[in-house]
């Protein structure tokens, strides 16, 4: 076994090495930029060694840099973790070339799969089911042409050195065949520095399921059995099980055995996964081979038992692989949903931004890369952990990780959450009657946050005592949530009014409850109640919604049902305080790029005030209203974090009387 070696990644597949390396006695090195300084993964490290300022590029992508950090720090190995430079055939053999061990495949073998049509050839003469194609790939116009001709629609482009099914498109019709395919090459190029395409038939509402499998280096190939990813949005996969539901065992077995005769056919070394694509008649062809650890892998090992990083290291090491086949076991069901900074209501823009507060469920496996008062930087992939539920049965399993989503607490982030909560809640999903196009078709119902006047009840209550002995005066008054001026019959205790999203709610406090507090916005009526208040942080549930508030300034940070909101009473309109809704509040943290206009410009609604960069990705900051820009309180170059206020603009019509 190795002594040291030198984790090459970040986040939470970081701590997650970093984890088995502690259990096995085995010193780590961890890696990090000025963005990551005070991240987990660097704890209980025996170095730390700073890359760079932040950009992937220029650290984590840097390969000289993570090798020299490795030779400075006196490690054995260096685990790339997954994503950055994990399939990366030329990182591989320099850190041979350097003396060190890869923790992967042979540089040859991640080399000659990263390939898709190679690899696609590779498995075909092995003897493993490849959909029906056009054999080579190319970045010839004409030439794709005719390869789309010959297969027939529908066909699938794919860029042939792409991943993750980035770049795919499916043609269903000739009309406009020349321009789909000149543009799919423009984008294989663009994304990958190679235009070359792949032409295959297309397999309608497809299920995507693959293989564990994993070699040593005396010729041992065993699979670990599979896991469903077929929960996929834009071919990124979103939910993760393991084992495949409705899956029939004599399929199962042909499945299993296609991965490891493939893996063979290769002398495949250490952990890699087979990805096939099953049809509704069970008939299953070849995808490709991720030559790395797995985001999903946790699944795995819940249903196994085993220490996949474990098994990792030790056949890097040149041992063989810890069990045979016949000793390896499948017990129960788990499932797997990965938490991104995302907001899913705006395309599933990343959002990066500080972290307030973190609490995690108990009862299911947590796999975090973030801590309280950390943050998620811009630079990187915006994922910052994953839940995963291991039951006897799917539908425990399946109760466990909504349960534990609902637990779950990231104030100051905008997350996926509560878009998870949706899904998992579907009938389709439950009954495991999905295919990788499910969530595209039906995404909106998912991605639709909850209600804003809902949001303003619980924040609302949140600024009121709990008791019903109590006035509501003596909690809210001294914040100036609620409008005594404004009693009525319709709220005999008051009203609170607030911005919620650039739109003003006005809530109506009609009578305590037990616990809390009856709201009604509107014609929607609402008992909020208060289950927890400690630390500065207020917990409850309203309906079967759980919510979480906590006060930043005059701003209320409020996550419901797993979406983020953020609340700020009416009155509260300057930089003095915290962010203005309907004015040029920026949307997620990043760097100002573009200011289009000055002190005493007329702007209406829907014109641009700022333009924000982050993640490779500008981000249009618009006015809520028309009025005349006041103010602007930050210059090209400055650093936003997400909820500032960056221009502010005087309303007319939002003018006190």
């Amino acid at each position: 076994m190795f002594k040291r070696i030198l984790i090459a990644n970040r986040g939470e597949i970081a701590c997650r090495v970093a984890r088995t390396c502690r259990a096995l006695g085995v010193e780590y090195v961890a890696v990090f930029t000025d963005a990551d300084a005070t991240s987990p993964h660097l704890q209980g490290a025996t170095a730390a060694v700073n890359i760079g300022t932040g950009p992937a590029a220029q650290s984590y992508l840097d390969g000289e840099r993570i090798i020299a950090a490795a030779l400075a720090s006196g490690c054995d190995a260096v685990h790339p973790g997954y994503g950055f430079l994990s399939e990366n055939s030329a990182f591989a053999a320099a850190v041979a070339a350097a003396g060190l061990t890869f923790v992967g495949p042979r540089p040859e073998t991640i080399s000659a799969l990263g390939d898709k049509a190679r690899a696609k050839a590779l498995m075909g003469a092995a003897g493993v089911p490849v959909v029906p194609g056009a054999g080579d790939a190319s970045d010839d116009p004409e030439t794709v042409e005719h390869m789309v001709q010959s297969v027939g629609l529908p066909v699938l482009l794919k860029p042939s050195a792409g991943g993750g099914g980035k770049g795919m498109q499916v043609l269903t019709e000739t009309t406009g065949l020349r321009e789909a395919v000149a543009s799919a090459i423009r984008v294989a190029r663009s994304s990958f520095g190679d235009g070359r395409l792949i032409v295959e038939r297309y397999i309608e509402q497809p299920r995507h399921i693959e293989v564990q499998v994993f070699g040593d280096s005396q010729g041992h190939v065993v699979h670990l059995y599979e896991r469903e990813c077929s929960l996929q949005r834009r071919h990124q996969k979103v939910v993760e099980e393991a084992p495949a539901p409705r899956l029939p065992a004599d399929v199962r077995q042909r499945l299993v055995d296609a991965a490891v005769q493939g893996a063979r056919s290769i002398r495949y070394l250490n952990a890699g996964t087979f990805e096939f694509i099953v049809g509704k008649d069970f008939q299953f062809y070849f995808l490709e081979v991720n030559t790395r650890l797995q985001v999903e892998h946790p699944v795995t090992e819940c249903v196994t038992g085993l220490d996949l990083v474990e098994w990792q290291l030790r056949v890097a090491a040149g041992e063989p692989l810890p069990l045979p086949q016949d000793s390896i076991r499948c017990h129960g069901h788990a499932v797997e949903g990965r938490i991104y900074a995302e907001d899913p209501s705006d395309g599933f823009r990343p959002a990066p931004g500080s972290v307030d507060e973190v609490r995690w469920p108990t009862g299911v496996r947590v796999e975090a890369g973030v801590a309280r008062g950390g943050a998620v930087p811009p630079y990187y992939d915006p994922m910052v952990a994953k839940l995963v539920a291991h039951a006897d049965t799917r539908e425990q399993a399946l109760d466990s990780l909504r349960n534990g989503l609902g637990e779950t607490v990231l104030l100051g982030l905008t997350t996926n959450i509560g878009y998870l909560r949706r899904v998992l809640a579907d009938t389709a999903v439950s009954a495991a009657t999905v295919h990788t196009r499910y969530l595209d078709e039906h995404g909106e119902r998912f991605a639709q946050r909850g209600s804003t006047g809902c949001a303003a009840a619980c924040a609302a209550a949140a600024d009121l005592p709990v008791s019903s002995a109590l006035s509501p005066w003596s909690g809210a008054a001294a914040h100036g949530l609620l409008d005594r001026a404004s009693l009525d019959p319709g709220a005999p205790w008051g009203r609170a009014h607030m911005w919620v999203d650039g739109h003003m709610q006005s809530v109506a406090i009609e009578a305590p409850v037990q616990g809390g507090w009856r709201m009604a916005i509107g014609d929607e009526v609402r008992d909020v109640h208060i289950a927890e208040v400690a630390n500065g942080v207020w917990q409850g549930v309203t309906g079967q919604a759980p919510w979480v508030a906590a006060r930043r300034g005059s701003l209320w940070e409020l996550q419901l049902d797993g979406d983020r909101f953020t609340l700020l009473p009416a009155h509260a309109r300057s930089f003095d305080e915290e962010a203005v809704a309907g004015a040029a509040v920026a949307p997620l943290s990043g760097t100002v790029s573009v200011v289009p206009v000055s002190v005493g410009d007329r702007v209406e609604a829907g014109d641009v005030l700022a333009i924000i960069e982050a993640m490779k990705m500008e981000h249009s900051v618009v006015a809520g209203f028309g009025g005349t820009v006041r103010s602007i309180a930050f210059a090209v170059g400055d650093s936003v974090k997400a909820g500032e206020l960056i221009v502010d603009v005087e309303v007319e019509e939002l003018k006190p009387a």
